[in-house]
């Protein structure tokens, strides 16, 4: 059976399975995602690929119109590792191929350059004591803000078993080039519904290492943007608020991303060569609050950003790019140990992304059991 034949399989049993009962769930969320939609590719989705499967509603908000995603279906451990448990509505499941990855590419877009982005000068830059920087763009003077930093973050992590990390995608389409041509097509917008193309396959390396060092985590494997873009963030948000119900052990929460870095035509894919290898760089974004967004955690989860990235720094040198501390919400009022991870950009290959997933992933995992450590916790 070819692929095409699968992939028709696919939609026409998620259709009966929606025909059979499958409700969806409405809601109208009036979450505030902070002065910018993200730092990456900001574009709205062209129109989706038509489908038969009624997967979705919208409503009309303030923000703009929102996706009214079906209810996840109910957690079930991972069947190959118990500590992963993986949430995603047969919805989201009946779209995976709905927007199909663009595997040939003419190179006719422009060119992709990779940069390594290393330690950076300047006013707005303060460097930590055990690797990796931050990018300072609030009211907070330097030398108090680093002072900050090295404060331990207070989460009641333990390695018991239970969730302690929950991953999600705002953007879960966002997707990378492959192969590595230097080039890429102007048709090509990097974002498909295929999960092992888009940042699902990075949520699964993360959580593969997280439940390797014994770290119970959930990955909501939802499609946040599709088919609508808009409102992504209030989609995401509600899965959050769910998932930190159904689990309260969960300290940890993050959105991961890829981010666009163009300069005219040119993309550029920020690399690192790690033990032999090239990976795409990473970018912690952690935010400030200027008093008007109501993150009363943000000290909390910029404490942890700060702990991560010297720990990815210590393990993997070159890894990371400054920390953007900036005026953005992006869910991160929700709960303690809030972040957006951003994976490279779109001019970075499959292959980089998932090697950086793992490299996060077990550095990630370190930071953790240290915490665990320092906190006298078993």
């Amino acid at each position: 059976m070819n692929i095409q034949i699968k992939r028709i399989s696919l939609l026409c049993a998620a259709s009966c399975v929606m025909l059979g009962g499958w409700r969806l769930m409405a809601f109208l969320d009036t979450v505030e995602i902070g002065s910018a939609s993200c730092i990456a590719l900001a574009e709205e989705l062209p129109a989706p690929v038509q489908t038969t499967v009624s997967t979705v509603t919208t409503v009309s908000t303030e923000t703009g119109v929102v996706t009214q995603p079906v209810v996840m279906a109910p957690a079930a451990p991972n069947v190959e590792n118990s500590l992963i448990i993986n949430r995603e509505s047969e919805g989201s499941k009946a779209l995976w191929y709905a927007r199909l990855y663009q595997e040939t590419q003419s190179g006719n877009g422009g060119e992709i350059v990779d940069r390594h982005f290393g330690k950076q000068s300047g006013d707005i830059f303060l460097t930590l004591p055990n690797g990796g920087q931050v990018r300072n763009t609030t009211f907070w003077n330097n030398n108090d803000l680093l002072a900050e930093s090295q404060i331990p973050p207070q989460l009641n992590l333990k390695l018991d078993g239970s969730p302690m990390v929950l991953i999600y995608h705002t953007h879960t389409t966002e997707s990378f080039v492959s192969p590595k041509t230097g080039n890429y097509d102007e048709n090509f917008n990097f974002r498909t519904t295929e999960p092992d193309k888009n940042m699902i396959m990075v949520g699964d390396m993360i959580a593969e290492q997280l439940a390797a060092a014994g770290i119970g985590v959930v990955h909501a494997r939802e499609l946040h943007d599709y088919p609508v873009w808009t409102g992504s963030y209030n989609n995401s948000a509600k899965t959050v608020r769910d998932l930190l119900a159904e689990y309260p052990s969960i300290c940890i929460a993050l959105d991961i991303h890829r981010d666009a870095i163009t300069d005219d035509n040119t993309v550029v894919a920020p690399v690192a060569e790690i033990n032999g290898k090239q990976a795409a760089q990473i970018m912690i974004i952690s935010g400030c609050d200027d008093g008007t967004m109501n993150m009363p955690n943000y000290r909390e989860n910029f404490h942890f950003a700060c702990r991560l990235q010297q720990t990815a720094e210590s393990m993997f040198n070159g890894l990371t790019r400054p920390i953007l501390f900036d005026y953005r919400k992006y869910n991160q009022d929700l709960t303690k140990g809030s972040l957006l991870i951003e994976i490279g950009s779109q001019g970075n290959t499959l292959e980089e992304a998932k090697y950086t997933g793992e490299l996060f992933g077990q550095a990630l995992s370190e930071t953790i059991r240290q915490l665990v450590e320092e906190s006298g916790v078993e």
